[in-house]
């Protein structure tokens, strides 16, 4: 059994702990995870906790059978032949924390404010990219091709642009495939076109941008083999995958399939599968990452 107890933390820290312990009452948390879990989890407290406090109660093998970690600025955790004890401190460690006064505030707030300007004008620059996805016939570079491509980007006018191309193939499309995607050969022969044009019309929306994608190594490969089908070299944009991104910053999540982070980040897809649909999600996806300051 392990109880934690948080006051003045962030939602979103308070959000992480929900995952893995029930909320009994207010900043009071039960759960029972392995020594793993529960470490990780302290890590992530003490890295998310802020001006907040956190206490943490757990089983052990000592007379008590219970040990407890804390970040109480006025209290400390000390060990007494063996027996954790929480020792009340006359004078809290950290120091004072000063600038109540008005004039200490209204600085404050204008540092808060520039940077808060700052901050935005490097977000609107950093989103200055384009996100990717390619649904195909199967799962090898060589041996299979591309279907579909889309891709999102921010336009002139702030407004989100798109670029959705169906790609005529020679081989016929695996049931599964058009089960899992919806495309047909009857859709490819009415609305299709060749190889080389849609890598082309792909080519002229990118531009110079860079890339993004969810498990981007997979896209990259087919359109490496794709641009040495029609003779031409492949795109030299910036690569940006964002798997290994949300794996680094979310570290509990059950899988990383696209679907449970998106879920996870509360970005809805009305069409999986479909590039389009995928490639604006992957967009959304990004956009909450640059945010966090993640890349």
């Amino acid at each position: 059994m392990i109880v934690i107890t948080l006051t003045k933390v962030p939602k979103s820290l308070r959000g992480d702990l929900t995952k893995w312990y029930q909320e009994i009452q207010t900043g009071v948390y039960v759960g029972n995870t392995s020594a793993r879990v529960r470490d990780a989890l302290w890590d992530r407290i003490l890295e998310n906790i802020g001006r907040g406090e956190a206490t943490m109660v757990y089983n052990a093998q000592n007379e008590l059978g219970y040990q407890f970690r804390t970040t109480r600025k006025d209290r400390q955790v000390v060990d007494f032949d063996g027996i954790p004890l929480m020792m009340h401190l006359k004078e809290a460690t950290g120091g004072v924390k000063h600038g109540f006064s008005d004039a200490a505030k209204f600085h404050r707030a204008n540092v808060m404010t520039r940077r808060s300007v700052k901050r935005s004008q490097s977000s609107s620059k950093k989103l200055m990219m384009v996100s990717l996805d390619l649904e195909t016939t199967g799962l090898d570079p060589v041996k299979d091709t591309i279907l579909s491509i889309g891709a999102v980007k921010w336009g002139q006018d702030d407004k989100i642009v798109q670029f959705y191309q169906l790609i005529q193939v020679p081989q016929k499309i695996p049931e599964k495939i058009t089960e899992l995607t919806g495309i047909t050969v009857e859709m490819l022969n009415k609305q299709g076109i060749s190889l080389a044009d849609g890598l082309q019309g792909l080519q002229k929306f990118v531009a110079d941008a860079p890339i993004v994608g969810y498990n981007l190594r997979f896209d990259e490969g087919f359109l490496l083999a794709a641009f040495r089908k029609i003779g031409q070299s492949g795109l030299s944009n910036r690569l940006i995958d964002l798997m290994p991104l949300v794996k680094k910053s979310n570290k509990f999540l059950d899988n990383y399939r696209l679907e449970t982070v998106l879920a996870d980040y509360e970005i809805e897809n009305s069409h999986p599968h479909h590039a389009l649909s995928d490639a604006q999600a992957t967009f959304d996806l990004a956009s909450k990452l640059k945010e966090k300051g993640l890349f």
